[in-house]
């Protein structure tokens, strides 16, 4: 009975370790942005995202072991991530109306002229 309950108390303190864990990257994902390397947000923070979402499908989904299903969702987060790259190719590469666009425009600050 002794080893049941140290079993479980081992058990409980790895599941409290992930959780601080998940907490201090939670903080770091609000602190980062405004404390240190600012010019790399997006891919640090997908970054922090994903070492996230590792901790909790491993440790609170119990998938740790799961090697089968860790290398199917990796095969299919490949697979569509390969995807979204040639989609994106193709859009970005047959861009209309560049003159239009109220993000690359060259001429945005100039002021409109007035037609009477």
């Amino acid at each position: 009975m002794s080893t049941k309950l140290g079993n479980y108390n081992e058990e409980r303190k790895g599941y409290y370790k992930v959780l601080v864990g998940l907490l201090l990257l939670t903080a770091v994902t609000f602190i980062q942005p405004h404390m240190f390397l600012e010019n790399m947000n997006l891919g640090i923070q997908l970054f922090i995202g994903v070492i996230k979402a590792y901790l909790i499908l491993a440790y609170y989904m119990h998938l740790k072991g799961e090697t089968q299903i860790i290398w199917f969702g990796g095969f299919s987060l490949f697979i569509v991530s390969i995807f979204f790259i040639i989609v994106i190719g193709f859009d970005v590469a047959n861009f209309q109306y560049m003159d239009e666009s109220h993000i690359t425009s060259q001429h945005m600050d100039a002021p409109a002229a007035s037609h009477h």
